[in-house]
């Protein structure tokens, strides 16, 4: 600054520290004009991620349900946000989080549309949507939109360009293991031993089918 008070010179444009852009005409449209205070929030946390990897790394940038919670959106309202900022065109879920174990669980991650990648440059779907009305539509129906699961509480997110499949934010996997079927053939065999009517096979399919 100068005795008059007015920025130097060449200093106009300099910002002190890290900073996170966006374009104008991105913050006009009416796909960012229906965006909800979460869905807000849910951007505000993964340009800060974005940030904190240097600007690096778009497309793989993990954040979990804590981080979101942590900065200040309730536990549940976040599902219902992811879904809101992917079905108004500014973020990408790549790859579905997994809840579990330490050594189960990963983080889900995101791609922010409006930045670059290291392959491709920003891919822009919030433009295609026209108007407010039907930006209003689309986040009040992504907000509603529940998947039904095992696990009702794990809300969910649509993956672009994966027709049909939902992905939840936190997803748990059940996998049947070879003990169950072992369990299985010895009650089969264990049938068959004491001259009743069955088989080990007969048996594994009746558990297969209690099962489903």
């Amino acid at each position: 600054m100068n005795e008059t008070g007015r920025a130097r010179k060449g200093k106009r444009t300099q910002i002190a520290g890290q900073f996170a852009w966006r374009l104008v005409e991105m913050m006009e449209s009416p796909a960012y004009r229906a965006l909800s205070l979460s869905a807000h929030r849910i951007l505000a946390r993964l340009e800060i991620e974005h940030a904190h990897h240097g600007g690096e790394d778009n497309g793989k940038l993990p954040c979990t349900f804590d981080h979101f919670a942590e900065y200040g959106i309730h536990r549940h309202a976040i599902a219902p946000a992811i879904r809101e900022t992917v079905a108004l065109g500014f973020v990408e879920v790549t790859e579905a989080g997994r809840a579990g174990n330490a050594a189960w669980r990963r983080p889900t991650l995101f791609r922010l549309t409006y930045r670059h990648t290291k392959l491709t440059e920003p891919t822009d779907e919030w433009r295609k949507i026209s108007t407010v009305p039907e930006a209003e539509a689309i986040a009040d129906q992504a907000r509603k939109t529940k998947h039904q699961c095992r696990k009702p509480h794990h809300n969910s997110v649509r993956k672009p360009h994966h027709n049909g499949e939902i992905y939840g934010a936190e997803t748990i996997t059940t996998v049947h293991s070879a003990e169950t079927i072992t369990t299985s053939i010895s009650r089969g065999q264990s049938l068959k031993g004491n001259g009743r009517d069955g088989s080990a096979e007969q048996a594994v399919a009746l558990d297969t089918a209690a099962m489903r």
